[in-house]
């Protein structure tokens, strides 16, 4: 079972851990970073991981800069490795980089196409995750390969044996 502080101080259970964008800083001053500080436990000073019922993401660098998206990524590795050594937790991924990072989900989304089922990804990476793996499934029934998800395709019917 997830626990969560509440701003009270108790707890809350059943609450998935909420994912937000960060900076290394921990500055938790706007956007899903304050809410995840105001109501999930989320630590000033802090940027970067757990923190309370809350992980942050970082997004932007110690001066509030957009970090490069190669930086991101190893970021969003870290989270989805924390993630799959935890299936017992639920985890809510919010749109991260998206909003004051300035990134479009279309160079973020991808980073989370291989997360663990235990992690709620966002309505606004729906679309694009949807795409690739369309397109992968696509390609692999063309030849003859295998899916992502590991599912043999037949190379001439492209129909699962």
């Amino acid at each position: 079972m997830t626990l969560v502080h509440s701003p009270e101080g108790g707890l809350i259970p059943g609450e998935p851990v909420f994912v937000f964008g960060s900076n290394l800083a921990g500055r938790h001053g706007k956007g899903a970073a304050l809410w995840a500080r105001q109501n999930r436990g989320a630590i000033y000073g802090v940027g970067v991981g757990r923190q309370g019922n809350s992980y942050g993401i970082p997004t932007k660098g110690y001066q509030m800069e957009s970090l490069p998206l190669t930086r991101i990524e190893h970021h969003v590795a870290e989270f989805i490795t924390y993630a799959r050594g935890h299936p017992e937790q639920r985890f809510q991924l919010t749109p991260i980089g998206c909003g004051l990072a300035g990134f479009s989900p279309e160079q973020i989304a991808p980073m989370f196409l291989y997360s663990p089922a235990n992690v709620e990804l966002p309505d606004e990476f729906m679309p694009v995750l949807t795409r690739i793996l369309a397109t992968e499934a696509t390609t692999a029934n063309s030849v003859g390969t295998e899916t992502p998800s590991g599912v043999e395709v037949h190379h001439e019917t492209g129909e699962q044996p």
